[in-house]
């Protein structure tokens, strides 16, 4: 009765998974999916604390495990509840982060127990050796992806790390193959030799990339920790771990892919760390030679109200500035004078990925006027007015006429297309990628410094009193 009503929570568990993957595909279901994807999860728990059995044995250290559960739950309803929507990517990162951490635990601690007993079967130890290293990378990695998000961090480029990295990656592969079928040549110590170089190169790979590339580096880690999780299913014949873990990893890993085609890299390119980084725009002219054109509150606002169609689009400025719910009042007030708003959405705005659609579901705007890339590239030459706001990489020409930039062959925004076009900037400085940005000097192109929510709420009370 106990192995039925265990694998009967698992069942459940599995199922939620599923919906709450399902459900995350909508803001307007997003919430509801997490916590029925929490409560399975919940569910498993407490049914491998009551029912799981080996060897006719229940699960030991039932205080440990219980003090365990609730000092996690603490710490992390303490981080959730504290961040700021700007520190989201870091609070992302990390967590992804200790998934990895735990899942290159698990797998240490299999070893251990495995060598002891003498066996030395290869599927078994390939699987724990896969699992420590996919973990470790994870966490490695993640652990230096929320330092360079926070700034702590700066990103080192040089073409070097490709070989490097290159190389660390068949170290890791040859170690895992040593270690599943031949054990006997290097012995126990391969364990630590393996965490030592998979913890390496989790750094060394993500060291170089930096720009508008860290969403794709955050997704990889992600779908990274789902698979080493599936490992540790494996190891621990335990089907909900084993769901788990390919659901994260498989989603990630397809999230990863599509992120990639948004900026005309490839996979491998990830896995190498041969990207982002360094470099500064070659073409252009120096930004002292050329004209910035600025323009007013009042101006801009005059614009925007006698215009047909106002596109806005979201950067990590807007979240620094703490300005989406301003952006929606001021789309509203649009929108009573007739105008119709839409906001044009790159996949990889922000630090992480979605991180424009979470800003902006939370200011309550309304799911269909999130308007993908490729879409809204096809609107801007119909489009009266568009709002840049606090994004520059994803609006930089750039990326399709200057050979030398850095994000060369990366599909962007393409603003330039629209009547007219107005930045809202705190200043001239580049974006995250360090580059020059021709928009800003563009004949179509006026800017409007400021702080964006200032500027936002200053841009709604002129609408309102046009």
């Amino acid at each position: 009765m106990e192995q039925f009503l265990l694998e009967l929570s698992y069942l459940i568990g599995s199922i939620t998974f599923v919906i709450g993957l399902k459900m995350l595909s909508s803001p307007d279901s997003a919430r509801r999916g997490n916590l029925i994807a929490a409560f399975g999860m919940g569910l498993a728990i407490l049914g491998t604390i009551l029912f799981h059995e080996k060897d006719g044995q229940g699960i030991g250290n039932i205080g440990w495990i219980l003090g365990g559960m609730v000092l996690g739950t603490v710490i992390g309803w303490l981080m959730a509840m504290k961040v700021k929507m700007t520190q989201m990517p870091q609070m992302v990162s990390f967590f992804n982060g200790m998934g990895g951490a735990c899942a290159a635990i698990i797998s240490i601690v299999e070893f251990e127990s495995h060598h002891s007993a003498g066996l030395n079967d290869p599927g078994f130890l390939l699987t724990i050796f896969l699992g420590l290293a996919i973990g470790s990378v994870s966490f490695a990695g993640s652990m230096i992806a929320y330092g360079k998000l926070d700034g702590k961090i700066k990103d080192i480029y040089s073409g070097v790390f490709t070989i490097v990295n290159s190389l660390f990656l068949l170290a890791i592969l040859a170690l895992v193959v040593i270690g599943a079928f031949m054990p006997d040549m290097i012995g126990f110590n391969i364990v630590w030799i393996l965490l030592a170089t998979a913890l390496l190169y989790g750094v060394l790979f993500v060291m170089p990339i930096g720009g508008a590339d860290m969403p794709v580096v955050i997704s990889l880690l992600n779908s990274f920790t789902g698979v080493a999780a599936a490992f540790g299913g494996f190891l621990y014949d335990n089907q909900i771990m084993l769901t788990g873990g390919i659901l994260v990893g498989s989603a990630g890993t397809i999230l990863t892919i599509l992120m990639c085609q948004a900026m005309n890299r490839s996979l491998m390119n990830v896995i190498i760390g041969s990207f982002g980084g360094g470099g500064k725009s070659g073409g252009g002219g120096a930004a002292g030679e050329q004209v910035v054109k600025e323009t007013t509150v009042t101006d801009a606002a005059i614009m925007c109200a006698y215009a047909s169609r106002v596109c806005i689009v979201p950067g990590y400025g807007l979240a620094v500035a703490q300005a989406q719910h301003t952006c929606h009042e001021f789309e509203k007030e649009l929108e009573k004078k007739g105008v119709e708003v839409y906001y044009a959405i790159h996949p990889v705005a922000g630090r992480m990925p979605g991180h424009m659609n979470v800003l902006l579901a939370e200011a309550d705007v309304p799911y269909p006027k999130l308007i993908e890339m490729e879409d809204a590239n096809g609107l801007m030459p119909q489009t009266d007015v568009v709002i840049v706001v606090g994004a520059n990489d994803v609006v930089n020409p750039s990326a399709e006429s200057d050979p030398s930039s850095p994000i060369y062959g990366m599909p962007v925004i393409q603003v330039w297309n629209a009547k007219s076009v107005i930045v809202m900037k705190r200043s001239m400085r580049p974006g995250y990628a360090g580059i020059e940005n021709p928009l800003f000097f563009h004949p179509k192109t006026k800017m409007l410094f400021g702080d964006a929510k200032d500027s936002l709420g200053a841009l709604t009370s002129e609408v309102k009193n046009l």
